[in-house]
């Protein structure tokens, strides 16, 4: 299990610029503002002083099992053509996750922290607006749970998969530069992204809990994000593919449905400086099938989360986020909370 697609770290431009014994084996079978330009940032077009933002590290540090879970407000408006935010935060993660649904845990309770370090960047795809975003996360986890009513602890730091995910806005956000971004005023966006995540990060394959999942996973998804005065609503629904993991638990092969999700936010923009947004996210589907034997494991969650975001300057802003498991069938449980720092430059900035 690993950590993946960020969760937290926002876009935003004001102005629309702007014990180690957890040990599993194969012998038991599992089941803006101050500094902007107002001659270049017309004050008539404040009425779109929504900060774009793509959510990259709130899913950063959520495992991929439980990808799903994560909520991501504006992941698809607009943003100038070659704009770049370097994102840093840090997240964390309390409950049942990196648990593994396949395995008969009980008790099961794991803090996950850590640091994360996100990049992303503004593209113009045949004349639409697009993005390209990556994320290195890094964690720490530990806790402990029974197995087979023996308890059971785990420590361990390193880093997890990356992620890499490019979005393109098909209708209602043209590709523009910062000075014609300058007049653009968003109404109905519609858009698809694909991300991906390669197994690159830490993996013991005697161990149930690790910070990396051995196997990729593929995400596509398509959402839309209309903007009614200082509101914004959005919903997004995408589905994440697994590859098998060859190397399960001392040599089992793994593999794992699909996990459908669909996921909304409510966004209101206090000010052109700060807005806030509540989200919820419900999926389903993921369940495993080992050496063979089908694992009664399917997961069908629901999720519920806040995020507030400040911006201190053109340059700079900053952003706080919660979530917390609210229905839980089969699967990961937990509350995640997080704060990231974002720094954006160039096109002209």
């Amino acid at each position: 299990m690993a950590f993946i697609k960020v969760a937290a770290a926002c876009y935003s431009m004001p102005y629309c610029l702007g014990g180690d014994n957890f040990t599993l084996t194969s012998s038991s079978r599992l089941k803006n503002h101050e500094n902007t330009d107002q001659a270049a940032l017309p004050w008539r077009h404040s009425h779109f002083l929504v900060w774009t933002c793509g959510l990259l590290i709130l899913s950063a540090l959520a495992v991929n099992e439980v990808h799903s879970q994560a909520l991501e407000p504006r992941a698809y408006t607009n943003i100038p053509v070659g704009l770049n935010f370097l994102i840093a935060g840090y997240i964390y993660s309390e409950g049942s996750i990196l648990s593994d649904p396949s395995v008969s845990l009980e008790n099961a309770s794991i803090q996950v922290h850590g640091p994360v370090l996100a990049y992303a960047r503004g593209l113009d795809l045949l004349g639409r607006s697009g993005k390209f975003d990556m994320i290195l996360p890094y964690g720490c986890a530990s806790g402990s749970a029974e197995f087979e009513g023996q308890p059971r602890s785990r420590d361990i730091c390193g880093m997890a998969d990356p992620g890499f995910r490019l979005s393109m806005n098909l209708a209602g956000a043209p590709a523009l530069s910062l000075k014609e971004f300058a007049g653009y005023q968003q109404n109905f966006i519609l858009g698809v992204s694909l991300q991906v995540a390669p197994p690159l990060g830490q993996y013991d394959p005697d161990k149930l809990v690790n910070l990396g999942t051995n196997r990729w996973y593929i995400n596509p998804e398509i959402g839309i994000s209309k903007a009614v005065g200082p509101m914004t609503l959005e919903l997004a629904s995408g589905v994440t593919f697994y590859t098998e993991n060859n190397d399960f638990l001392g040599g089992q092969k793994k593999k794992q449905d699909p996990i459908y999700d669909v996921q909304g936010h409510l966004i209101y923009n206090f000010s052109h400086t700060v807005w806030g947004a509540l989200d919820g996210t419900y999926y389903r589907g993921g369940a495993t099938t080992i050496d063979g034997i089908k694992s009664a494991d399917l997961q069908e969650n629901t999720r519920f989360g806040a995020t507030f975001a400040v911006s201190l300057n053109r340059y700079h802003s900053i952003k706080m986020y919660g979530s917390s498991g609210v229905v839980t069938r089969t699967g990961s449980d937990f509350d995640t909370v997080g704060l990231a720092w974002q720094y954006r430059w160039g096109a002209g900035l």
